[in-house]
Order: C-alpha cells, then sequence, then structure tokens
C-alpha cells in the first residue's frame, strides 16, 4: 500500500524541481513588465500590497508546479502501457493527515503577511491632514477638514473628444478641472462618503479604493513618498455617466502645499476677484 507512492515520489521529485527551475526562468522577468502586473505605486503600503501579491503569486506557481508535475510523472510514467497495475488502496491515514496539515501550514503562511498588511491597511490613526470625499452623479467633492477648503472636481475631458469630433488626449476621461494636491511625506486620512448611490474612490499608484456610501463614512489613509500626478477613477457602477468620475491627485512638497493651501483660503479668493 506504501510501496508504490513512496516509488512515485522518487521518481516525480527531481522532475517537480525541473518544473519549478523552468517556470521561473521563464516567468521571471513577468515581474518587470508592469503593464501586465499590478502597479509599485508611490505609497510604502502599495509597495507592501504588491510584495504580498507576488508571494501569494509564488506560492500558487510552486503549488501548481508541485501537483502538475506529480501528475504528469504518474501518468507518463504510471500507465498502463508500460506494465503497471494502479495500487489499490484506502483508508490512508498518513495520506489523510498530508492533505490537512500541509494545506492548513500553507494558508497560514499566507494569512501572516496578509493580515500584517491588512491591519496597517486600516490603521487610520495619527493622521497629519483630513479630506472628506463625498461621490456625486457624476462628481467628486473634496473638503479638507479644519482648513475651510473645499471644492468639486469634474471631468475636464471636452464633449468634443467624447462624441469624436476632436482627437483625443493622453488623458482622455482621466483629467478634471480641480486636482486634489495633498502634501508628499504626511499621513493622510480620507473620509469617504456619497451623496446620491454608491461610487467607489480608487486611485491605484496609491493603493487606496474605498466605496462611497449614503449615510455611512468609510475611512482608509495613504502617505504619498514621491511628488506627481496620480489618477484614478470610479470602480462602482453609479449610473450613465460612471465613465466620467475621472480622479486626479497631484502631489507636492509641503511647502507647495501651504502656498497652495493659502491661495484656496476665502480671503485670498476674494482679493484675486477684486
Amino acid at each position: 500500500m506504501t510501496a508504490v507512492p513512496a516509488k512515485l515520489l522518487r521518481h516525480s521529485a527531481p522532475a517537480a524541481c525541473v518544473f519549478v527551475c523552468l517556470l521561473v526562468a521563464l516567468t521571471g522577468p513577468a515581474h518587470a513588465l508592469q503593464p501586465y502586473n499590478m502597479p509599485v505605486g508611490a505609497t510604502e503600503i502599495s509597495r507592501k500590497v504588491f510584495d504580498l501579491h507576488m508571494l501569494i503569486y509564488w506560492i500558487c506557481v510552486a503549488i501548481g508546479v508541485v501537483v502538475y508535475g506529480f501528475m504528469l510523472v504518474a501518468i507518463v510514467k504510471h500507465r498502463k502501457s508500460v506494465g503497471h497495475k494502479a495500487s489499490q488502496f484506502h483508508e490512508s491515514v498518513t495520506a489523510e493527515m498530508l492533505w490537512t496539515i500541509v494545506p492548513l501550514i500553507i494558508l497560514i503562511g499566507m494569512a501572516i503577511p496578509s493580515s500584517k498588511v491588512l491591519i496597517e491597511m486600516e490603521n487610520t490613526s495619527e493622521a497629519d491632514l483630513s479630506v472628506k470625499i463625498t461621490g456625486y452623479q457624476w462628481l467628486w467633492h473634496y473638503d479638507y477638514i479644519g482648513e475651510d477648503v473645499s471644492f468639486y472636481s469634474r471631468l475636464a475631458t471636452s464633449q468634443d473628444e467624447i462624441h469624436n469630433r476632436a482627437e483625443k488626449n493622453e488623458h482622455y476621461l482621466l483629467e478634471v478641472d480641480k486636482e486634489l494636491v495633498l502634501p508628499v511625506g504626511k499621513k493622510i486620512r480620507f473620509l469617504v462618503t456619497a451623496n446620491d448611490v454608491l461610487h467607489s474612490w480608487w486611485v491605484p499608484d496609491l493603493a487606496v479604493k474605498k466605496d462611497a456610501i449614503p449615510g455611512f463614512i468609510n475611512e482608509v489613509w495613504t502617505r504619498i513618498d514621491k511628488p506627481g500626478v496620480y489618477r484614478g477613477q470610479c470602480t462602482e457602477l453609479c449610473g450613465r455617466g460612471h465613465g466620467f468620475m475621472p480622479i486626479v491627485v497631484r502631489a507636492v512638497e509641503p511647502e507647495q502645499y501651504a502656498q497652495w493651501l493659502a491661495e484656496q483660503s476665502p480671503e485670498q479668493s476674494v482679493a484675486a476677484g477684486s
């Protein structure tokens, strides 16, 4: 009852190792092909999410290689045409323990790093800045808590481009009339809600995606490492204008942010209007 599995193991293990090495050699460059993978992002959390994604990916690859390697070796080397007979056994305590304990160890190995990242993603405490985000059909409203600064952010793509009367630009349907300006190096808490229907605020480079639900406030946070422009969209089907709710975040140095914030104050706006 145990001789055949042991023999199969001796034949299969070297072949499985060969399969693993071959697959790693073939798929290794895929890590660098970002268009076909998750974005690494511009925050520490986004990089941790990416690393977690790659860890789970390679665990799944290894499981697939081992399982299909054993199957392939069994099919080729232990087929009936070369004289092998099927082993007749049942109620193997060893086998039952192996296929219970091994998956449990694998799941625990996945759960520990996953839990650490998820807990960190949900920790919105000790934020340096809070921004309330409200979704409308079909635009966003931003309110800088405690700064007396708020504005609507609408799609800036022209109707001529949308109706194919003009050539579409590089950021077609991903441009707004007023960007969300944020400082780099600061922990920013987002309070996400909606005024009418379900929306979802998503900026992949910041590893931020949170549903906007009328009557509820969801929290999420980010800390942007480098200045730049980061684009996203609403990812919750919210009506016929769902595709016209882009998000544009401009991350700037703290000094530039302070200057921008001063320019947005009501007093500055009145002075500029006069």
